[in-house]
């Protein structure tokens, strides 16, 4: 990916720490429930509370989940410990968090992004999520607020904290970085990814460099970014803020900075802590986890395709795919931007299976891809129920010159809500091929109706063959076939 526009002569380096919470039924160290959107302070006991006596008892399925994500980002699982992470903040209510410190469950993996370039990832390991503290009154931070409030449901929800090495130059590489281990953290099923909801969030870690082959420059850390437009507008931002302080002959400040988004810009909180500052300690009360190789393979065999897997099948199959009932098949040729485009689209949408087996139905790879990637995804929850069959009928008549795109597109709307019969569907709205004759006299008079348009597009001005085609549509009010329109004017054209 190409860097952010810094003022000439500086690099980026950003290094990002992704927290998800894991999709078990309870938390992390006691039975209570793991449920968003409760009353406050509903799901809580004496364990989450930290209240003296109780005992911490490890979750077995949020251990399997976060081998789940190991084993999807190509991590070693390892044995590991727990720590106790101390610090005093009331989100807390022992005191204390509980993570993984120096022998972390998954270590030394990547995430290869959609444009071919990689990641590494340093670690991923296990500990349990704090409460929420809301600030009433004021800009809702703690300073100039009128009172705290304390939700303590959060408090024990099991989290893995996904640790990106230093690899990411640019805002745009940052963000699709965070999108891309979204897709893989839904798709393995440990987690929901909503960031709107707080069930993944991203600590970003920024310095700047004048070199690649300078030391890395002094890192300032953006606090709990909720979603990819704010990581990328606050990494943005603060590197640029860093390299204006550098230019001044001034200094980059280690610290924890939090993103105003209404501001567009980083403030800072406190000056940035060290692993010595925490005290960790071996969590006396907590047994070594250590995975047998059993077990881990137990785990993997639960993992479905994941989404590069899922893309390189869909790029395959349109670099393959010269059969089919339309008349634009790939023919061997690489998708185009374009295609690789609706590639993601359908992908991120869950509409893979359904393109794959409505093409295995004989529909071409294409037209397949394209009506997915538009039509079909405007609602993807109905999408993901349509009959490929019933889907391919549709698109048959679309490529056979049956039925216009406006047609189509009418059609499948009516597919998706009530499924039945594409055929039917069609006849009953009355829609049919528009006769070659009756298309052949329409262009003509549009024609003959734009001398000047005409003129320009017979000197090579292609772009309106789009208004010819519109006007075309407008006039046949939509029955039109839009490659049938096209062949007729480069027939007048010569």
């Amino acid at each position: 990916m190409a860097a952010t526009d810094l003022p000439a002569g500086w690099e980026m380096v950003v290094g990002l720490e992704v927290h998800c919470e894991l999709k078990t039924a309870t938390k992390l160290f006691c039975g209570c429930p793991n449920v968003f959107g409760d009353e406050p302070n509903t799901n809580v006991c004496p364990v989450c509370l930290g209240l003296p006596g109780s005992l911490p008892v490890l979750n077995q399925q949020a251990v399997e989940l976060a081998m789940a994500i190991g084993t999807a980002l190509g991590c070693e699982i390892r044995p590991s410990t727990f720590h106790r992470k101390n610090y005093f903040y009331p989100d807390m209510p022992k005191d204390y968090q509980i993570s993984q410190y120096d022998e972390p469950i998954n270590v030394d993996g990547h995430l290869e992004l959609p444009d071919g370039s990689v990641v590494g990832i340093v670690r991923a390991h296990l500990e349990e999520d704090t409460g929420k503290t809301t600030h009433a009154g004021g800009t809702g931070r703690i300073h100039g607020s009128d009172h705290s409030l304390v939700d303590y449901n959060r408090s024990g929800v099991p989290l893995v904290e996904i640790v990106s090495a230093p690899d990411i130059r640019s805002a745009t590489q940052a963000r699709a970085y965070a999108a891309e281990l979204r897709a893989v953290l839904v798709a393995t099923g440990a987690s929901d990814g909503r960031m709107e909801e707080g069930s993944m969030r991203v600590d970003a870690n920024v310095s700047v460099r004048r070199s690649p082959d300078d030391p890395l420059g002094t890192r300032c850390e953006i606090k709990n970014l909720n979603s990819l437009r704010s990581l990328a507008r606050a990494v943005e931002y603060e590197a640029r803020r860093q390299v204006e302080l550098l230019e001044a002959g001034e200094r980059v400040v280690q610290q924890t900075r939090h993103w105003d988004e209404d501001a567009g810009r980083t403030i800072a909180l406190r000056s940035k802590e060290e692993a010595t500052d925490y005290r960790y300690f071996l969590e006396p009360d907590l047994v070594p986890v250590v995975p047998d190789a059993q077990w881990v393979t137990a785990v993997a065999d639960t993992l479905g395709m994941l989404p590069a897997a899922r893309r390189r099948r869909l790029e395959e199959l349109l670099t393959t795919d010269g059969a089919g009932t339309g008349d634009t098949p790939g023919g061997g040729a690489a998708p185009t931007p374009a295609q690789l485009d609706q590639i993601a689209t359908v992908v991120d949408l869950g509409l893979d299976d359904l393109v794959v087996e409505t093409v295995a139905a004989g529909v071409a790879a294409p037209l397949v891809l394209a009506r997915s990637a538009n039509e079909a995804a405007t609602d993807p929850d109905l999408a993901r129920k349509l009959d490929p069959v019933a889907f391919a009928g549709l698109l048959g008549m679309e490529a056979s010159g049956s039925l216009s795109a406006t047609q189509v597109k009418a059609v499948l709307s009516e597919l998706l809500h009530t499924g039945g019969d594409p055929a039917a569907i069609a006849a009953s709205k009355g829609f049919e091929a528009m006769a070659e004759d009756d298309l052949v006299s329409t262009v003509a008079g549009l024609v003959a109706d734009h001398p000047d348009e005409w003129a320009r597009y017979r000197d090579g001005d292609d772009k309106l063959a789009g208004f010819f085609t519109g006007l075309v549509m407008k006039a046949t009010q939509g029955k039109a076939n839009g490659k049938a329109v096209a062949a007729e004017l480069r027939r007048l054209r010569g």
